[in-house]
């Protein structure tokens, strides 16, 4: 059903185009084409609207970044080497004596006398000689001359000129970027273990030996023998002066190195190879040959045998019996106290001072100046053209009668006889750091 209606439409609408003499097989319903053509046509004057375009120019800022050149300085650090004195301390150690007074037993020896007779064996010497001749070589000399021929070369100087090539290194200087080091001095603290001496008193026993003094005894076979016994020693206490070395922490500051790298325009001064040809003045010399007769003298020996007599002495010993007589000491010992004084060594430390000289290196800053640019924002102003569409309002009459524009119609109001002009656009702001947008010229 729907079909078919919407067929009886489509075929309504066709026959609707055709020709108006047809309308009337549709009853008018369907097409104006019926309707008179006077009948739609304007009878009034009527308003209608013109576009007008007007081309119109707003100020826009810009910003642009515009090179300047400026001075800057640079601080450089130079390392100034300068002498500090120091007074430091050295201990000294002297030696101090001092008397001490001590008891010592004393021994007192008492020697007597006693005679003694024994046998004793005197050797009796008698020198002898004894024939001992021998035979000696005696060298003689005798001084006899040769004749020596021989050929030297004896130089010949001459003079000529020579052809010498020179290569000469001839400077070219270029500016090429050169990094640089320099050394700044950093100071670092650490700490270092030094050992210095401290002085105790210790008490020390000493053990002191005892002396030797004679005794007699009896030996195995009864016979009276002297020896020497040792007398027990004796030991005492004194007190010793004695260093001892302690450990301390000293802060040590020390300037450290560190190197610095910068990049800066060097001028390098190369070498080109250059050939240069000079004559110059050469001694040349030339050997001859000649013959030199000498006379070298020498010596002739011969051996000549003579006969040395001699007569060595030697001795004899013969042993002739003897009785002698001897007083023999005899030695008593008595102790005997005995008050003494000695000097007692003493160390005694004390501080000297001394000047030490160092060299402290110190950094010197300088200001270096530097040729910079830097670029600074400047806003600029420019001109820039944009469209603006006006409607203006138009009186049309259709026929050409009419010379006021009223054709009798009701007349207008002021209010819709004047133009519809749009609002104008905003001028843009004088603060350049923000630009207006450019209008919507389809609008």
């Amino acid at each position: 059903m729907r079909k078919t209606l919407a067929l009886a439409f489509a075929a309504v609408a066709m026959l609707a185009v055709s020709d108006s003499a047809q309308a009337c097989r549709y009853f008018g319903a369907a097409s104006y084409n019926c309707c008179p053509t006077v009948a739609c046509q304007p009878t009034a004057c009527y308003t209608a609207c013109r576009v007008e375009r007007k081309t119109c120019y707003r100020t826009v800022y810009d910003r642009v970044l515009e090179p300047q050149q400026y001075t800057a300085y640079r601080t450089e650090y130079e390392t100034v080497y300068e002498d500090k004195k120091q007074t430091c301390y050295r201990m000294v150690n002297e030696t101090v004596y001092r008397d001490v007074e001590y008891t010592v037993q004393k021994p007192v020896y008492q020697t007597s006398e006693r005679e003694e007779r024994y046998t004793v064996r005197r050797p009796v010497v008698e020198t002898k000689y004894r024939d001992c001749s021998y035979q000696v070589q005696r060298p003689v000399w005798e001084n006899h001359e040769r004749e020596c021929r021989r050929t030297v070369m004896r130089p010949v100087v001459e003079t000529i000129e020579q052809e010498c090539r020179q290569t000469v290194m001839r400077p070219v200087t270029e500016t090429v970027n050169q990094e640089r080091c320099y050394t700044v001095m950093k100071p670092v603290t650490t700490y270092r273990t030094v050992h210095r001496l401290r002085g105790v008193w210790e008490t020390k026993q000493i053990q002191k030996r005892g002396k030797c003094r004679p005794c007699w005894t009896t030996d195995a076979c009864g016979v009276p023998r002297m020896t020497m016994v040792q007398v027990p020693g004796r030991t005492h206490c004194r007190k010793v002066w004695r260093l001892k070395r302690v450990a301390c922490q000293v802060p040590c500051t020390q300037y450290v190195p560190q190197v610095v790298r910068q990049s800066c325009p060097v001028q390098v001064t190369r070498y080109v190879p250059e050939v240069i040809v000079k004559k110059v003045p050469v001694k040349v010399c030339k050997m001859v040959p000649e013959v030199v007769v000498t006379k070298v003298p020498y010596r002739t020996c011969r051996w000549v045998t003579e006969t040395v007599a001699q007569k060595v002495p030697y001795q004899t010993c013969n042993w002739v019996c003897e009785e002698r007589v001897r007083k023999v000491p005899v030695q008593t010992c008595k102790m005997v106290s005995e008050k003494c004084t000695r000097k007692v060594a003493e160390c005694i430390t004390r501080k000297v001072p001394f000047t030490v000289t160092h060299r402290v290196a110190r950094c010197v800053p300088k200001q270096v100046p530097v040729n910079c640019t830097r670029y600074v924002s400047k806003c600029v102003a420019r001109k820039v053209p944009y469209e603006v569409c006006t409607m203006v309002p138009q009186t049309v009459c259709p026929t050409t009668a009419c010379a006021t524009g009223n054709c009798g119609l009701v007349p207008q109001s002021r209010e819709s006889a004047k133009p519809v002009v749009p609002e104008p656009l905003p001028e843009p702001e004088a603060n350049p750091k923000s630009a207006p947008e450019k209008p919507d010229v389809s609008a």
